[in-house]
């Protein structure tokens, strides 16, 4: 390798640096298994789509290593300086154009006529518009000569194309009329032959017949003989009357002069008339025909301007690593439950994307945009803050690439650890969760069971209201039974003595200091599981499988680690500086924490005085 790379480190692996022209051209010597990405859509990226056309060579949708150096290798070979690949210009200077060999004589050449066009020197630089805009002004000059070459094509003015149209209307059955006549001519015996045979006539004979049926339009033009004339008047087909009339008014009374028969020589004069006109109409110069180095021009111009950008969203990923600007894969950024998220990519398929996608061990959220009658269909990944809020027919706004707003609304949600702190409170947040569903149940079982015994009630008293049954024997008092049950209470009771002395006991026996970290052990306990699972998903954390859900080819472990992943979705703040009242009108009564907690120290104190008084 002639070439002595530099490399950054950014998301757990090496990125080579690309930040000069010399990197650029020499990217076809980096070994591949180095590149951040082998391949990425045409579609769906926020980059110049006319671009990534001209680098598809294959034009297969896809934009693969190979042709990403080809065009790079392409565009070296057509600058006499490539140095300006990497000055980030909006175009590419006139005078850095090679024009020593054939290729780019036609591009310095369609160079030069558009700066001219523009009134611009020949130090002058083509952007990419004008450079585009060169094929439009190709094809109006092309236009416009073809255009002024057809007034001496056209012998009738604006009605030429009308008498074209008559003629080529009638001119495969007029010719087939002349070549019958010159055989007759040739052979009498080929004039009862080449016209309509009895037989025919007999086969029309039984039908219901119009001017312009099959049959009779089968027929020949006219009667066939030697020498004989296409009458223009009676004597015509039937089915071809009207055709000849606007043939006799549009072309030939215009062009030959008034006459009641064509002859097979005025039928070659009035083609021989027409024949400039219809010659003209065929080079009419096809809108889409490149000029010679006109295309070539506007390739060039968008090579000096992209080629580099894009490189440093392929082989590496330069502008999503450090934060410089936004990659090609980030479309947006979506603002929903109080945070901004910046890793939003565009999907066609959410659950195609997601059934990849959650490999990537990130939390994506799935939104269908709206903006009037267009539709767009994202994935954002979530990656602080927590996923209490957040399910599916919330509604948000997503700001693309444009600074256009769209409607977002939740889809689908792949669930995913989010940050440690949620990790860490998961627990209790279940436990509460479960508490108060299991509450809402037997709540809910006893307003039942309540309301069923109100209507029972209600039942029985109109029943005795009806006929009052007689009334029931009552039960003598059984001493046994109610002592078992008193006996029970009692050993319940007394087992929650016993297990709550047990944990006060265990609480008074240590030492003031060591309390907090009986508290802080007993939490760890409780939470430390579920952030050491946590920790090891959000260090799993990988672009790759949301691109490759794409129709990328990312070729790197692409780690989003917790600090990364963090700056890619801000949290609400207030400013820097605001001044922020405390007092809330409408606030909640708090709860007197602090008397429950004094009464807890008490009650401790005294049961710490009480088995020690024991002992």
């Amino acid at each position: 390798m002639s070439h002595t790379w530099k490399f950054f480190r950014a998301g757990g692996f090496d990125q080579v640096r690309l930040d000069s022209a010399a990197e650029l051209l020499a990217i076809g010597e980096l070994d591949q298994k180095l590149w951040v990405a082998l391949s990425c859509p045409v579609k769906g990226i926020e980059f110049d789509a006319r671009t990534l056309q001209l680098i598809d060579g294959d034009a297969d949708g896809q934009v693969r290593a190979p042709e990403l150096i080809a065009a790079v290798k392409w565009a070296g070979e057509r600058l006499k300086d490539a140095a300006v690949l990497a000055q980030n210009l909006p175009g590419v200077p006139l005078a850095l154009i090679r024009d020593d060999d054939e290729a780019g004589a036609a591009i310095a050449a369609a160079a030069r006529q558009l700066a001219a066009d523009l009134a611009k020197g020949e130090g002058g630089l083509i952007t990419v518009d004008e450079a585009s805009a060169a094929q439009t002004r190709f094809a109006e000059k092309a236009l416009a000569a073809w255009e002024a070459a057809g007034a001496e094509a056209r012998p009738l003015g604006d009605a030429t194309q009308a008498a074209l149209d008559a003629m080529n209307v009638v001119a495969a059955k007029v010719e087939d009329y002349f070549v019958r006549c010159r055989l007759a001519a040739f052979d009498e015996r080929a004039g009862p032959a080449l016209n309509a045979a009895d037989e025919a006539f007999t086969s029309l004979s039984g039908a219901m017949l119009t001017a312009d049926a099959a049959g009779v339009a089968a027929l020949p033009l006219a009667k066939v003989g030697p020498g004989a004339t296409v009458p223009l008047g009676q004597g015509v087909n039937p089915a071809w009357a009207g055709a000849i009339a606007t043939l006799r008014d549009a072309a030939v009374t215009p062009l030959l002069g008034a006459r009641e028969a064509l002859t097979e020589a005025d039928w070659q004069a009035l083609k021989d008339k027409l024949a400039p006109y219809a010659a003209w109409i065929k080079a009419k110069p096809d809108p889409a025909a490149e000029g010679d180095g006109v295309r070539e021009l506007e390739r060039l111009a968008r090579y000096v301007r992209d080629l580099l950008q894009l490189a440093n969203n392929f082989v590496a990923f330069k502008d999503f690593y450090t934060r410089q600007g936004k990659a090609t894969f980030q479309i947006g950024t979506l603002y929903l439950d109080g945070r901004s998220c910046e890793l939003c990519v565009a999907v066609n398929d959410a659950a195609k994307h997601a059934a990849l996608a959650t490999l990537a061990r990130i939390c994506l959220v799935y939104c269908d945009c709206r903006r009037g009658d267009e539709k767009l269909s994202i994935a954002a990944a979530f990656t602080a803050g927590d996923a209490d809020q957040l399910m599916i027919g919330r509604n948000g706004v997503f700001y693309d690439r444009q600074g256009r707003d769209w409607d977002a609304t939740i889809t689908k949600i792949v669930d995913h650890p989010i940050s440690l702190r949620q990790a860490f409170w998961s627990p209790y947040k279940k436990l509460a969760r479960l508490v108060a569903e299991q509450l809402q149940k037997l709540a809910a079982a006893k307003a039942g069971a309540v309301e069923g015994n109100m209507a029972a009630v209600a039942a029985d008293v109109g029943k005795k209201a009806a006929a009052p049954p007689p009334k029931p024997p009552v039960a003598p008092f059984d001493v046994g039974k109610f002592a078992g049950i008193f006996a029970a209470i009692g050993l319940a009771v007394g087992a929650l003595g016993t297990a709550l002395a047990s944990m006060v006991t265990g609480i008074v026996a240590l030492k003031w200091w060591q309390m907090p970290l009986a508290l802080v052990g007993l939490m760890l306990i409780v939470s430390g599981p579920a952030v050491i699972m946590a920790w090891f998903k959000l260090r799993a954390r990988n672009l790759g499988p949301i691109l490759d859900a794409n129709g990328w080819a990312i070729n790197a472990r692409a780690r989003i680690n917790i600090p990364f992943g963090t700056s890619l979705t801000q949290l609400a703040q207030l400013p820097e500086g605001s001044e922020r009242a405390l007092s809330d009108p409408y606030a909640e009564k708090e709860t007197p924490w602090g008397g429950y907690i004094a009464i807890a120290v008490v009650a401790t104190a005294a049961a710490w005085w009480w088995l020690h008084q024991g002992t």
